[in-house]
């Protein structure tokens, strides 16, 4: 079981009943993202392009786990190519909430071909896609979102990121693509900082994902070595359900934090218990870091 902040300790909600957008959540790292906070009673949009009976997970699935947890699951076909789909999924939450509390920015294109060995010239020119469908989806969704962040004072922008922000990972397309969403999070801090509205990019780790999974079952010794640093995708809603709920949430605006860091911070554990390690323990490598200095 994992330890849900708001019964260890932690302050009561300042907003009840949280609106939640998390997109591309039909699968992997979104899936797990909405599930967990739904399992704390959120309200939360899932986006994303494949619908129930299309073959594999499906929005409507993932809604359904947030409804089943607790939480209310909303599903929203949406193809984040398209600037106007995402107008129109904004324009839906205003309609029916009224506002919005979390943003959770994962919808991303990672190719398969991108996880290859091979060098970038002899990938498919489509890997850096992640740019489209990664960096711009997660610029129009948070412009888009604004307003509707404004409402209550307080409000919380996640961006899903990684430590290929810092270091040598699956290639360039990648490494561009989660080193970009670091710093569109510490840069939209500052025209957010006197809405209420904090930014904040979290480096998950080795996520237990249908994937990952599939790969363990058929080669079991190709991930035997990463198998004791696993994260289950869940365990980043957790901290993002905590991340709204702090106290000093706005002092942390702006930054990249580790999530395994910011889960022991917490007190809050994993699947059986289990606390994940940093990569800053593990390989010696943090997020970049941010000036302060501001040119308009």
């Amino acid at each position: 079981m994992v330890d849900r902040p708001d019964r260890d300790g932690l302050p009561a909600d300042p907003v009840a009943d949280p609106v939640a957008v998390v997109t591309w959540a039909s699968r992997g790292a979104g899936r797990g993202i909405a599930h967990a906070l739904g399992s704390h009673g959120a309200t939360v949009y899932v986006t994303g392009r494949t619908r129930r009976g299309a073959g594999g997970s499906s929005i409507e699935e993932t809604a359904d786990l947030v409804t089943a947890a607790g939480g209310t699951g909303i599903a929203v076909a949406v193809d984040h190519r398209d600037d106007e789909q995402t107008r129109r999924l904004f324009e839906r939450v205003a309609r029916e909430q009224g506002r919005l509390d979390i943003l959770v920015n994962n919808a991303a294109a990672i190719r398969d071909e991108m996880m290859s060995r091979a060098p970038f010239w002899e990938q498919p020119l489509d890997v850096i896609d992640i740019v489209d469908v990664g960096l711009r989806s997660s610029y129009v969704a948070t412009a888009c979102a604004a307003p509707l962040l404004f409402a209550r004072g307080r409000g919380l922008v996640a961006f899903t990121s990684s430590p290929g922000a810092a270091h040598y990972m699956f290639g360039p397309a990648y490494g561009v693509h989660k080193a970009g969403t670091d710093k569109m999070a510490a840069d939209m801090a500052v025209d957010f900082a006197d809405f209420g509205v904090a930014t904040v990019s979290i480096w998950m780790g080795v996520l237990l994902t249908e994937r990952f999974r599939e790969v363990l079952a058929a080669a079991p010794e190709a991930v035997a070595d990463l198998l004791d640093n696993t994260e289950t995708p869940e365990f980043t809603g957790h901290l993002i359900w905590a991340l709204y709920h702090d106290p000093d949430l706005m002092a942390r605006s702006g930054r990249t934090v580790i999530g395994a860091e910011l889960g022991a911070e917490y007190g809050i554990t994993d699947d059986g218990e289990r606390r994940p390690a940093s990569y800053r323990d593990l390989h010696g490598i943090g997020p970049l870091p941010q000036y302060p200095r501001i040119l308009r």
